[in-house]
């Protein structure tokens, strides 16, 4: 929920839009929309794609987005960019 409002917060500042013209292009309601953006509200994937086709963006490219950021913050990316083994063993 957070990563999905951080990521819909970033692609709009990126493309210099306020969330006032993204609740009104959509139609979804400023407060909703700041909301979302907080990490407060689960939004529907309709809404979702509202607000996407608001900015100009997939569905796709927002996942995208939140993948990269959750990969970057998982621990184990974390941990092996630092040069430690991977924790999990696979059995040979």
């Amino acid at each position: 929920r957070h990563a999905l409002g951080d990521a819909l917060r970033d692609e709009r500042q990126t493309r210099g839009r306020t969330l006032r013209d993204v609740a009104k292009s959509s139609q979804v309601s400023l407060a909703y929309l700041s909301e979302i953006e907080r990490g407060q509200k689960e939004a529907s994937s309709e809404i979702i794609a509202a607000v996407c086709t608001a900015l100009g963006i997939t569905m796709l490219d927002l996942v995208a987005s939140v993948a990269r950021t959750y990969a970057a913050h998982e621990g184990h990316g974390a941990m092996r960019a630092a040069g430690a083994p991977c924790p999990v063993a696979i059995a040979a």
